[in-house]
């Protein structure tokens, strides 16, 4: 059975434990989650409130 604890990550959606979590840049309102992987590949994520797209 899978651990269902951790965090989706907004870039490639997969379930981690490893990741990093910030305020949207620019709007602030939204919580942006990136896994380990996403953030090593400096894969694009959007922000699902305000549609920012960064690095």
């Amino acid at each position: 059975m899978a651990s269902t604890s951790g965090k989706t990550c907004v870039s490639c959606g997969k379930l981690t434990s490893s990741y990093a979590e910030f305020k949207c840049p620019k709007c602030s309102d939204s919580t942006i989650c990136r896994c380990y992987s996403c953030r090593e590949k400096h894969t694009r994520y959007k922000c699902p409130k305000c549609s920012f797209e960064g690095p």
